[in-house]
């Protein structure tokens, strides 16, 4: 929930070593940023909702909207969020669709149709599979969710145009690179291209986003 501790991964220091031993570009994007890493909240519903809510807006826009929207609601929970009429949503900036996506989440949730609880036993294509199921969750919002609550260390999401932009400026002189191409780089990455793909968006935006 909002305020609580983050939890950073255990495997954050022996990813950086891996990585700096075996790739220059990532030795040198590491050594860039020393003091930060990735961190998760722990909240599946909420960093559901909150990637629901960025999708295809500004940082920024995501965050003016995201605090009117938790201050819409009793608490932020499943229950309060199924509970929200889909006009008071809307007052808070969100458009009708992510309206209905949110409560569509938040009525998985309360229903028990997804089982948060079994994720952290689940391998990553079986959770996202799981989420998928949920109107407004695509292949990207599941890995993102894989990358940023739980923690898992080798997930490349090759359809980030992010990703893809940082990977080609630092290995392919700024050539475009496909999907097929930047799994084929990602391979060098393993089993730590969560971490790879966390230190190549930092080369674009040193400010870490955390959901």
């Amino acid at each position: 929930m909002i305020g609580e501790a983050h939890v950073v991964p255990d495997y954050w220091r022996r990813a950086q070593r891996a990585l700096a031993r075996r790739d220059p570009v990532m030795a040198g994007l590491i050594r860039a940023h020393p003091r930060i890493g990735l961190r998760s909240r722990g909240d599946p519903f909420q960093t559901l909702a909150r990637s629901i809510v960025g999708q295809q807006i500004s940082v920024q826009a995501a965050d003016s909207v995201w605090t009117r929207f938790v201050g819409a609601l009793p608490a932020l929970t499943p229950e309060a969020v199924h509970a929200c009429a889909p006009e008071r949503l809307r007052t808070c900036g969100l458009s009708a669709r992510k309206a209905e996506y949110l409560r569509d989440l938040a009525r998985h949730f309360v229903r028990g149709t997804i089982h948060a609880h079994r994720w952290p036993a689940m391998d990553d294509e079986a959770v996202i599979a799981e989420l998928v199921r949920v109107r407004g969750i695509g292949r990207w919002t599941a890995e993102m969710f894989l990358i940023f609550n739980l923690l898992r260390p080798d997930v490349l999401p090759v359809d980030d145009l992010g990703l893809r932009r940082a990977a080609s400026l630092h290995y392919r002189g700024g050539r475009a690179l496909t999907p097929r191409t930047l799994r084929r780089l990602g391979e060098g990455w393993a089993p730590w291209r969560s971490v790879a793909t966390w230190y190549l968006w930092r080369s674009l935006d040193p400010v870490p986003v955390e959901y």
